[in-house]
């Protein structure tokens, strides 16, 4: 469903990924892990086609985002949860998507009760919003096509404990329904409880990649992923 195969990002002199390759099955949450600077986000953005690899390819349902035919109902996206004007009110940012994807208006009923936005939230100014109503705002506008693959660049920021325990519930539903979630975050112990696979990165490399339960080793991902990161930089040096 989503495939990265090979895939390096060079800017200059400074190598951002390096050979990365995995991929996510439908009906299954992949977390994409590791610090800030890993890389996460650039892999995010190559495979949604806002950058261009220097080699390699990075697809959904077997084609470059660019070549989708229907991207709002194949794919859905949450790579900055700012992203929306801060003068529209949530409704608004929801109603200007259904209106592109030529959907009902009351779609954006069902989603902003899907995303636990009350009414008179989804009047408010997105300038108004807190982080956490804003991821909830975006992860709604991504979920508007019913996509069958989702994409979201750490969604769990600025959510309280409710809305982290509501986000592993959403995700877990999703892939249930069939859908291919990857879920990039640098917060390893949160992955551990939503992920089927995680693919762990450092420095722009893939360090390792696996079921949950094979990488955690009965220690948690965390762990896992120190040991593999120092064993990454003594080669290194």
């Amino acid at each position: 469903m989503i495939e990265f195969q090979h895939v390096s990002k060079s800017y200059k002199k400074v190598k951002a990924l390096d050979d990365v390759t995995f991929t996510v099955r439908p009906g299954t949450v992949t977390g994409f892990v590791g610090p800030n600077g890993a890389g996460k986000s650039t892999a995010l953005r190559i495979l949604a086609g806002l950058s261009r690899a220097t080699s390699g390819t990075a697809t959904v349902l077997g084609r470059p985002y660019a070549e989708l035919e229907r991207p709002g109902f194949e794919v859905g996206t949450l790579l900055d949860a700012a992203a929306h004007h801060p003068g529209r009110s949530g409704r608004e940012v929801l109603t200007l998507g259904a209106m592109l994807l030529g959907l009902p208006r009351a779609r954006v009923d069902e989603i902003l009760e899907l995303v636990g936005l009350t009414g008179k939230e989804g009047r408010r100014a997105v300038g108004g919003y807190s982080l956490g109503m804003r991821q909830r705002l975006g992860i709604g506008h991504a979920l508007l096509g019913r996509p069958r693959a989702l994409i979201l660049d750490e969604p769990v920021n600025g959510l309280d404990p409710q809305g982290i325990q509501w986000m592993r519930g959403l995700l877990r539903d999703l892939a249930e329904q069939g859908c291919a979630v990857l879920l990039s975050s640098h917060l390893l112990h949160e992955v551990e409880q939503v992920a089927d696979h995680v693919v762990m990165i450092g420095r722009g490399r893939v360090l390792a990649q696996g079921a949950v339960a094979e990488l955690s080793r009965g220690r948690g991902l965390e762990q896992t992923f120190l040991e593999l990161t120092a064993a990454a930089d003594r080669s290194a040096s």
